[in-house]
């Protein structure tokens, strides 16, 4: 039996961040699952987030957000770098993509970094000890790698019907399960349970 993850998110996008969890249970509990995570690259600069959106993240989930973020929603958010440095770590190195995802996140919605040039990565590059290119650092357009997972996203949304994000879906072997994430935001592992039923 192949079973596959899907992941489709935003690094800045607060129900990702709520969601992010639910991969790192996942991914402890059934490491033989292949990950796939999918940064949709939904966030360009033009787009701002509420208050009350976090509200309703925080209601839903055990999420919380820092005072340094909150001080900082007058900025629109833009996670193309985000989309770019992920994409890229992807096709190098994908053990490391949901780490890293990690803390990335932690450095925006905890540390209230907006990650929209270079030095903002820094410490994040360092840890890793990744070595992308000029081009991922570009905050005006994607690279090669997220334009190719932009595409892949494209493909599976057709089939799912919904451009929504987060996305979750399992695929066993031909068949391609939607999870409702909102279920488990509240308690992360149980999501394995619920994955571990669709495998049987």
């Amino acid at each position: 039996m192949n079973a596959e993850l899907f992941f489709i998110y935003d690094s800045h996008c607060p129900w990702s961040y709520a969601a992010t969890p639910l991969i790192n249970a996942i991914s402890t509990a059934l490491p033989e699952i292949q990950l796939n995570l999918w940064h949709s690259a939904r966030y360009e600069g033009d787009e701002l987030i509420s208050k009350q959106t976090l509200n309703a993240v925080s209601n839903d989930s055990n999420i919380e957000f820092s005072p340094l973020y909150l001080e900082k929603l007058v900025l629109e958010k833009d996670s193309t770098i985000s989309a770019n440095l992920l994409a890229w770590t992807q096709s190098k190195s994908p053990q490391l993509v949901l780490p890293l995802l990690n803390a990335i996140q932690e450095k925006h919605f905890l540390q209230g970094c907006p990650l929209t040039s270079k030095d903002d990565f820094t410490d994040i590059i360092s840890t890793f000890k990744l070595s992308p290119p000029s081009k991922v650092f570009n905050h005006k357009k994607l690279a090669k790698d997220a334009e190719m997972t932009l595409n892949n996203i494209m493909q599976i949304q057709e089939v799912i019907e919904t451009s929504a994000i987060p996305a979750l879906l399992l695929a066993v072997d031909e068949n391609l399960i939607m999870l409702n994430h909102n279920f488990y935001l509240k308690q992360p592992e149980s999501i394995v349970e619920a994955i571990m039923l669709e495998l049987k």
